[in-house]
């Protein structure tokens, strides 16, 4: 690249350097960084265990997006330098050019991060796959589906902790239930909810017949303790039964799975995974938090709708995302549009660009 060209990318660098001061809010967030760690060095500070951990995670989010910034600020300087002295010597034509790069790539990244303003967006998620219909073939795609996410999250560096997986009848899984903590893992797997449609031969046929198939995905936030939910323990069944599924020790031996039902609402949470009954009923309960927040917004939003005389478009579960395996192999998002033919990745957890390709038409559609 001509020095002509790597001093325009530096150019225009600078002035998304400059955006994201503003957008990034970053003097607010070191404000409220100051505040958080003045907080953490109080002497009682562990005395909440829970809400201590709450203060250290958001503390440690905001400290992630400062350093994030500072990093692109030097190494625009970096660049700025390089591109100085590449007049008297060209291989630091080739530094401005790599700083030039990294930094393009990084304020790309900060660019993405500030589309998650909402209230949880930056925060640990719990995600279900549910299958939908064609049967065992159903619960071998909600197994698929499992294991796409979880290699994602571990690609991105997030921690997996399994809360339920109930085997199929034979094949599969008839329900997966995975918490997700890592660095705005609930506002970047929103773009995951609904039905995801699968089209094979199918494995289970001995005629090799196509075979479409569907599961749901539904994704939830983690709700800190002080988000209030209407939840009254007296309204929740609580069941306990022998495990079915893999876990540590003495599963399968003690009745250590928990089952909760809702009464008013008639939700169910189960949850088997953890090694005792209690951590199998504190992971139900996060869970059943979860849905009955999610269900009061969305109540909240219909009536809102209905004040300003709006239809809502039923989305919710509808089909967003067809995974082609025969007569040709595609994965396309009936959203953004993004789509690639290495199915195989995907389905590894190359998930992405489809995950960055939906908040993108998500913002430009807002």
């Amino acid at each position: 690249m001509e020095i002509r060209d790597i001093q325009k990318d530096i150019e225009k660098a600078a002035s998304r350097v400059e955006d994201a001061f503003s957008f990034l809010r970053i003097d607010e967030k070191r404000t409220e960084l100051a505040s958080l760690d003045e907080q953490a060095a109080a002497p009682d500070f562990w005395n909440d265990a829970d809400a201590a951990q709450a203060v250290s995670k958001k503390a440690a989010n905001l400290r992630a997006t400062i350093e994030d910034y500072e990093r692109a600020c030097g190494l625009l300087d970096d660049a700025q330098t390089a591109l100085e002295l590449a007049g008297d010597d060209a291989a630091f034509a080739a530094e401005a050019e790599e700083a030039a790069g990294e930094l393009t790539a990084l304020l790309d990244a900060l660019e993405i991060e500030s589309w998650f303003a909402g209230e949880f967006d930056a925060g640990d998620a719990i995600l279900t796959v549910n299958p939908g219909q064609g049967g065992l073939e159903a619960q071998d795609w909600t197994e698929m589906l499992y294991q796409m996410y979880v290699h994602y999250a571990e690609d991105k560096g997030w921690k997996v902790t399994v809360l339920d997986l109930v085997p199929g009848e034979g094949i599969g899984l008839d329900k997966a239930t995975i918490q997700i903590e890592g660095r705005y893992a609930y506002g970047m797997l929103r773009s995951e909810i609904g039905i995801h449609r699968l089209v094979r031969i199918s494995p289970t046929d001995a005629k090799k017949r196509r075979q479409t198939t569907f599961a749901s995905v539904e994704v939830l936030p983690v709700l800190t303790d002080d988000i209030e939910v209407d939840l009254n323990p007296a309204d929740v069944r609580v069941d306990v039964y022998r495990s079915s599924g893999p876990g540590g020790q003495c599963v399968n031996t003690t009745d250590s799975a928990v089952r909760l039902t809702h009464e008013p609402t008639g939700i169910v949470v189960t949850c088997q995974n953890e090694k005792s009954q209690l951590q199998n009923k504190e992971a139900a309960f996060r869970v059943l938090r979860a849905k009955l927040y999610e269900l009061e917004e969305r109540k909240r939003a219909e009536e809102l709708d209905e004040l300003r005389g709006e239809r809502r478009d039923n989305s919710f579960g509808s089909q967003i995302r067809n995974y082609v395996l025969f007569p040709y192999q595609l994965v396309k998002d009936l959203r953004s549009g993004v789509e690639t033919g290495n199915v195989d990745a995907v389905l590894g957890g190359a998930l992405e660009p489809f995950v960055i390709g939906y908040h993108t038409w998500r913002v430009s559609n807002q």
